[in-house]
């Protein structure tokens, strides 16, 4: 089975479940995050990840759909941040490696790293050939915060401006 291992460097973090399994509809998940890639700064790093996709769809003589592959053009995505850039998603069985800048480890409690922030990523490529389907996926080894971003889904909305307020005497009338 061929895979390929790489790096990815101050990209977007988006969907992050790091230090828990995702959710989805009930149903336990996998760890797992969504990264950013600039296709301007970055186009030599994305021409070399479609290169070993090709690479392994060749190796595995299968020729898979695009919608079945993790590298995904965030121009046809409706999620802010997207625009401009190429998605991949990952995922790991396994709790992936967090640490920080320093090379410290991180824990949920740290807040970082959080969707929207930049961060590098190890990544690996492989071929999924079995009764679920052939498909290209990535697996998440591991991800070091870069730096502080414009958080993506920044909590609730504040409404409290939305409401007049009254007296106590007001509520009896």
């Amino acid at each position: 089975m061929s895979t390929y291992k790489f790096k990815l460097s101050n990209v977007r973090l988006s969907f992050p479940s790091l230090f828990k399994r995702s959710e989805f509809n009930g149903q336990e998940g996998k760890f797992e995050a969504t990264f950013l890639v600039n296709k301007e700064s970055q186009a030599k790093l994305i021409a070399e990840i479609e290169a070993k996709i090709a690479l392994i769809q060749k190796d595995n003589k299968a020729n898979i759909s695009p919608d079945k592959i993790c590298l995904k053009d965030g121009d046809y995505v409706d999620y802010d941040g997207y625009a401009g850039h190429m998605s991949i998603k990952a995922g790991a069985n396994r709790r992936p490696t967090v640490i920080d800048r320093d090379k410290t480890p991180l824990v949920e409690d740290d807040g970082k790293p959080y969707a929207g922030c930049y961060v590098n990523a190890v990544l690996e490529l492989w071929f999924q050939d079995n009764n679920f389907g052939r498909r290209i996926n990535c697996n998440l080894l591991g991800v070091q915060f870069s730096k502080d971003g414009d958080s993506f889904g920044a909590g609730d909305t504040d409404v409290s401006d939305d409401f007049d307020a009254f007296e106590d005497d007001d509520m009896l009338g």
